[in-house]
C-alpha cells in the first residue's frame, strides 16, 4: 500500500472526493452508451442522480455544441485536470505524474495484493 502519510489529510480527502466524482461521471457516460438516461436499471438511476447536480453546476461553461452523452466526460475532464494540476500546485509540487493519484494508487495496491494472494 502506498504511503499516504506524506500528504496532508485535506489533500487526500479532496483527491478522493474529486476522484469519486470523476469516475462516477465516467461511469455515467459509459453506462449511457448502453442505456437511456431515464432507464429503470439501478446503476443508471444512481449515476444520473449522483451526477445531475454536478452537471448543472458546470452547465454555464459546457459548450452547447457537445452532444448530451459527452457532457459527463467533459465535466470529468475538469476533475481530472483539478487533480493532475491544481492539487500538486496546492501542495507545492510540480506535476506529480501519471498514476500518482492517491485514490487510484490505493485501488491498484488492493488489486495487486488480491492478485498476489490469489496466485500463491
Amino acid at each position: 500500500m502506498p504511503d499516504l502519510s506524506i500528504f496532508p489529510l485535506w489533500a487526500i480527502v479532496i483527491d478522493y472526493l474529486f476522484g469519486v466524482i470523476m469516475w462516477t461521471l465516467i461511469g455515467r457516460a459509459a453506462m449511457g452508451i448502453f442505456l437511456p438516461e431515464d432507464s429503470d436499471f439501478f446503476f443508471m438511476r444512481f449515476f444520473v442522480r449522483a451526477t445531475n447536480p454536478i452537471l448543472r453546476l458546470f452547465r454555464p461553461i459546457t459548450p452547447k455544441f457537445l452532444i448530451e452523452p459527452l457532457v459527463p466526460l467533459f465535466v470529468a475532464w475538469f476533475f481530472y485536470m483539478f487533480r493532475f494540476y491544481l492539487m500538486p500546485w496546492l501542495l507545492g509540487y510540480s506535476v506529480m505524474g501519471m498514476l500518482s493519484f492517491p485514490l487510484e494508487s490505493d485501488i491498484a495496491a488492493v488489486l495487486y495484493d488480491m492478485y498476489r494472494n490469489y496466485s500463491r
